[in-house]
């Protein structure tokens, strides 16, 4: 393995500071509710609001703001991920009377959460994605009640247009103008006017992500993510200047985010670098795109195609893609990603936003023991069992021996009283 442009480490500093803030804010919203949410967003957004739930009329009048084209799409968006959910849900079915002996029945339902939120993040660009990613698998597992809540755009008392209407689109219940781990604070341990959710999935900055970690016990998480990554496999049968606009499309989104490109050949990693330069001189997010890219952008060659898939196993990106002539023989080596993109014609930003897959996905390397936000994510699956009287009273002794074993005589009570 050669390096020929090599990332800043990412070290393990000391969140000290960040654990104190976030437990703070979590502390303010428990002792004094909603008073607490509208201070945060007074100070945070400068939005004035004294209801945060928004109201029909809102919704409505950010309808009217989209043109035909813009809501044209984001239901098109919505049909695509709405339909791969679906597909998904049929995927995970009940199990009923399986017997591993004459008369015990065992089995198990799937059940959906009662309640969830769903926490799009506002920050610098309206994530109307990420609403229709989180809400419409939530609505097809038939979740019973579904908030969503995003911060106000800088300076006004409402959510970005266009997110509030992929909301309503995608099927939320309540929404409600709050953001950051107040947010997250409100929602799992409730307020007078945001009753406690049993769920929270979203991304967002490394406050909500903290607050998600704490909050975590008293409310369920899809997991805590951190900044957004694309690791891509070529082995230079591709065009460079689309493995580089890959690049900086994960580039653009946050100084902190992560490109990497692991190539079986030096030329076309040379290539792919001096492109990513070309793109960044006309591109709109440069400043965003260059920093990140200058102190998290990594390119790395492999001496073979086999290389590069255990470098890919152990880093476990986010988005993995392969932009290689035969990808079918790397999948069945590939187990670490959160999402993975076959073929050059398969750009990660379609999954971003419109072919149907989920793009909330583990991000440092989380995805070595979870995939992304899906349908299952908002199912349980809760076992069950029942037993004749002759398999009560065969199994009885078994069970008895066993809690014995262990000191439990209260057990092995329970067991023998059916004999």
């Amino acid at each position: 393995m050669k390096i020929i442009k090599k990332a800043q480490e990412r070290t393990a500093a000391d969140d000290r500071a960040l654990r104190d803030t976030v437990t703070g804010i979590i502390d303010n919203v428990y002792a004094n509710g909603d008073a607490a949410l509208r201070e945060y967003n007074r100070t945070f957004d400068g939005c004035e609001r004294e209801c945060l739930r928004v109201s029909r009329e809102e919704i409505e009048a950010a309808y009217a703001q989209l043109t035909e084209q813009e809501l044209s799409d984001l239901k098109e968006a919505r049909a695509n991920i709405e339909a791969f959910a679906r597909a998904q849900r049929e995927t995970v079915t009940e199990l009923a009377d399986f017997s591993p002996r004459p008369g015990i029945f065992l089995g198990h339902r799937i059940l959906p959460v009662s309640s969830c939120c769903c926490y799009v993040p506002g920050g610098g660009y309206p994530l109307y994605s990420t609403a229709l990613m989180l809400i419409t698998p939530a609505k097809v597992a038939d979740v019973g009640r579904i908030a969503a809540c995003s911060p106000a755009v800088k300076g006004t008392d409402l959510i970005h247009a266009k997110t509030l209407v992929a909301m309503d689109l995608a099927g939320a219940d309540e929404i409600y103008v709050v953001g950051g781990a107040q947010a997250v604070a409100a929602f799992s341990y409730g307020t007078e006017e945001i009753a406690p959710v049993d769920m929270i999935v979203g991304p967002g900055n490394r406050y909500v992500a903290e607050a998600k970690r704490q909050c975590y016990g008293q409310v369920g998480i899809d997991f805590v993510a951190g900044p957004s990554e694309v690791l891509v496999i070529a082995d230079g049968s591709g065009a460079s200047a689309t493995v580089a606009a890959d690049l900086l499309a994960q580039s653009e989104h946050d100084p902190n985010a992560k490109g990497i490109l692991v190539t079986t050949d030096e030329a076309f990693g040379q290539a792919v670098m001096q492109d990513v330069e070309k793109e960044l001189e006309t591109l709109a997010t440069a400043g965003i795109a260059r920093k990140s890219w200058e102190t998290y952008g990594e390119v790395a060659v492999a001496e073979s195609l086999a290389e590069a898939v255990e470098l890919a196993n152990s880093y476990a990106p986010e988005h993995l893609e392969l932009n290689v002539a035969d990808p079918g023989a790397l999948i069945p080596d590939l187990h670490n990603y959160g999402s993975l993109f076959i073929g050059e014609n398969t750009a990660e930003v379609f999954g971003d936003y419109a072919s149907g897959t989920n793009h909330t996905l583990p991000t440092v390397r989380a995805s070595r023991y979870t995939g992304g936000v899906w349908v299952g994510t908002f199912l349980k699956t809760c076992t069950q069992q029942r037993m004749t009287r002759e398999a009560s009273s065969a199994i009885s002794p078994l069970v008895a021996r066993m809690a014995r074993g262990e000191g439990l005589e209260g057990h092995a009570v329970a067991a023998e009283r059916r004999l």
